[in-house]
């Protein structure tokens, strides 16, 4: 019996790898594509394409109908996410995906002081330790390793967008605790990615007038639905199935692989690896997703079951 649980347990965090290395790649697909469209666009073209591809799971499993009073609940929290991706694609005009998958390290310890205020959480020791050595790590890879830098501030204006785009995305976990009703999470994800699209619409009308289809090349569109079925659908459905299994904190410590699964993935594609200061920040941050992956021990709570 504790050989085949240990076995399931491998499986699951295999799972999760699977997982993290397909949203790492969002970061270099998002900088192949953001200067060929409008982000506003992009984001709404993935969400849509998101959209239809949950929509025959969730009328078959569990119909269509929905309140006024969950659309609003659904429409708060997808606020986060359509300023966190509008964010990404932006900021990748001005920074370099191993910036922003670092970055986007700081997202668990901007949320844990979230979920502290809005959810009354309590952080635990060795969360707190976990936190702030991949904060250190995250500091360390952005100023590359130059103390000067880091006293002058010296961010990038798509370092500063993207750091805008974190803090909004860091209050979607404790905006779901809040407002999760014990609907299935598939559903709160299908209605949170509709509502989604109707943030984005205005905008994205007003630049579909003066933009014009023929000029954006056909990859872009194929690059969208990768990111649409890959990125958001099956890495959802990875993340939410390993949250049940392994508990929340378990499952947010992958977050600290991006930075390594960006330079692997740059390396494989002949870009080379990044300056020698930068390797102890990444360092750094794996050390954290290890001090934090024992830090839940049966920590399951939180996500709803089917």
């Amino acid at each position: 019996m504790i050989a085949q649980q240990t076995h399931f347990q491998t499986r699951i965090h295999l799972l999760l790898l699977f997982s993290t290395t397909l949203v790492s790649t969002s970061f270099i697909v998002a900088e192949l594509i953001t200067d060929t469209l409008d982000p506003i666009v992009l984001t709404l073209v993935r969400f849509i394409l998101a959209v239809i591809f949950l929509l025959p799971i969730i009328s078959i499993r569990h119909g269509l109908a929905i309140t006024v009073g969950s659309l609003c609940r659904y429409a708060s929290i997808s606020a986060c996410l359509v300023l966190f991706f509008w964010a990404m694609f932006l900021s990748l005009r001005y920074t370099s995906p191993l910036n922003i998958s670092v970055l986007f390290t700081l997202v668990p310890a901007i949320s844990a002081v979230y979920a502290a205020i809005i959810n009354r959480e309590r952080i635990s020791t060795s969360l707190l330790l976990a936190l702030i050595v991949g904060l250190i790590g995250a500091v360390w890879v952005i100023f590359e390793g130059d103390l000067q830098r880091l006293r002058e501030l010296a961010w990038n204006r798509g370092d500063l967008i993207f750091f805008g785009g974190c803090l909004a995305m860091a209050l979607y976990t404790p905006l779901v605790k809040l407002l999760h009703r014990h609907e299935p999470m598939e559903v709160m994800t299908f209605w949170v990615l509709v509502t989604g699209c109707f943030w984005l619409l205005p905008g994205a009308v007003r630049i579909f007038a003066r933009t014009s289809m023929t000029t954006i090349p056909s990859t872009t569109w194929l690059w969208i639905v990768y990111l649409a079925l890959f990125s958001t659908v099956i890495s959802f459905y990875c993340t939410q199935y390993a949250t049940r299994i392994i508990g929340p904190t378990r499952t947010i410590a992958y977050s600290y692989l991006y930075p390594l699964l960006v330079v692997g993935l740059n390396y494989f594609l002949g870009r080379g690896w990044p300056a020698m200061q930068v390797i102890p920040g990444i360092v750094l941050t794996l050390a954290a997703m290890l001090l934090l992956l024992p830090s839940s021990g049966g920590d399951t709570g939180g996500v709803a079951e089917d």
